[in-house]
């Protein structure tokens, strides 16, 4: 065994192996004007994708869904452990179960525990404690970070930027989705275990977001502030 002190976890134990196999890159190297052209092509794709809270009931196919997720699975990750967790969410008895659950969090919330700063924060987007969409949307994806995973003989193994791995999938989900014509709704409510209790996932596992997918309603509309997006120079440094 080879000891290697890591920053996040320190000392890892990592067995000495061969050299590991290796497989070509499928790369296909495109123009400057084509990349640029394509680059321009999904920044217009993307700046159209804004978060919805008005869902319409419209059902869509699980093959659909089944793609996105394939998707998210793409993401680079700690250690390729892909420590993340997906649970598409159909069942209108669950889906109610959840609205229920995540609206006690979200009373409290807005009552009692949000600081004031943040309601000010969340005013131009006209948010409360209603989520109606969570059971009007057709699909809720319950997404867990995982921090553990048993190997065999029991012993358990520590899996490596599991929340910023997650992230990173998360992000990609939200993007396969709009790519495929859908629109979707961060859901964040705090704490989130409730999930792990209905959804009947491992203690391992901790829920890190709650993903609301479908189609707009036919009277959808967005906050105008969310709208108004950052300039280049206000996000990015160029050295």
């Amino acid at each position: 065994m080879e000891n290697i002190s890591h920053p996040q976890f320190g000392p890892i134990d990592f067995p000495l192996m061969d050299t590991p196999t290796m497989t070509p890159l499928d790369f296909h190297p495109l123009r400057p004007d084509q990349m640029q052209a394509r680059a321009v092509e999904f920044y217009a794709m993307m700046r159209q994708r804004h978060t919805v809270r008005d869902f319409s009931d419209q059902a869509v196919p699980r093959e659909l869904i089944e793609t996105c997720l394939l998707t998210a699975g793409t993401a680079p990750n700690g250690a390729n452990l892909q420590p993340w967790h997906f649970v598409a969410v159909e069942d209108p008895t669950i889906k109610r179960r959840m609205r229920e659950s995540a609206e006690v969090e979200e009373r409290d919330f807005y009552a009692h525990r949000a600081p004031l700063e943040w309601k000010e924060a969340l005013a131009p987007l006209g948010t409360d404690s209603s989520k109606p969409f969570l059971e009007t949307a057709p699909w809720l994806i319950a997404i867990f970070s995982v921090n553990q995973r048993e190997l065999p003989g029991g012993r358990r193994q520590q899996m490596y930027y599991a929340k910023e791995s997650t992230g990173i999938a998360t992000g990609l989900l939200i993007t396969a989705l709009h790519h495929a014509g859908l629109v979707t709704l961060t859901h964040t409510p705090s704490p989130m275990n409730f999930l792990n209790e209905i959804l009947d996932r491992p203690a391992t596992e901790k829920p890190f977001l709650l993903l609301v997918a479908g189609y707009p309603a036919e009277v959808a509309e967005v906050p105008a502030a969310a709208t108004v997006k950052k300039s280049l120079h206000e996000i990015a440094t160029f050295i």
